[in-house]
């Protein structure tokens, strides 16, 4: 158990744990609260960290110390139309902490879901991929790593751009891999 081996955890709380979630859901009661407000790529965020130490009435959780709750507001364009999502979500943390802290780590979270598995999600159809006997979904996995760190290592920043430039011929992958 992770909290055993003297680790900690921080994980969403979605409804795989419904009890956990319903409870938390009716029974959080914020104690801090931290705001944030991002620009850029088009829309405007705002998003408020709530925790919650008071954990009374929240069913027994190994190691469970605070719980986070994330409201966000995006608001952005489509189609020339202004748009407005908002989300609620909830975190399970074995540590203590304050909301802005908290805060930071949930957005450097997002930071590598974007960099690697929204990468390999969209970019190299990972989620499309009928690959599923014996070890090739885990050879492929490495291979398509292996492929974002090259891209990233010959100076790439969009990989669909670098996938795209790649697919042109063996010169180009050639130069990519150093090899004459």
């Amino acid at each position: 158990m992770i909290v055993d081996s003297g680790n900690h955890y921080l994980a969403a709380l979605k409804g795989n744990q419904p009890t956990l979630f319903k409870s938390v859901q009716a029974h959080f009661v914020p104690q801090e609260s931290f705001f944030e407000l991002s620009k850029g790529h088009g829309r405007i965020e705002k998003r408020t960290v709530s925790i919650c130490t008071l954990l009374d009435v929240i069913p027994a959780w190994p190691g469970l110390q605070t719980v986070i709750r994330v409201e966000s507001e995006r608001r952005f364009h489509k189609g020339g139309h202004p748009c407005v999502e908002t989300a609620t979500r909830y975190y399970i943390a074995s540590l203590l902490e304050s909301a802005e802290s908290f805060a930071q780590r949930i957005r450097g979270y997002w930071g590598v879901e974007n960099k690697v598995h929204y990468v390999r999600d969209v970019t190299q159809g990972e989620d499309r991929s009928r690959i599923r006997m014996h070890n090739l979904p885990h050879i492929f996995t490495i291979a398509r790593n292996f492929a974002l760190n090259l891209y990233r290592s010959n100076g790439f920043s969009n990989m669909a751009q670098a996938q795209r430039f790649c697919q042109f011929g063996l010169d180009t992958l050639k130069r990519i891999f150093r090899m004459k």
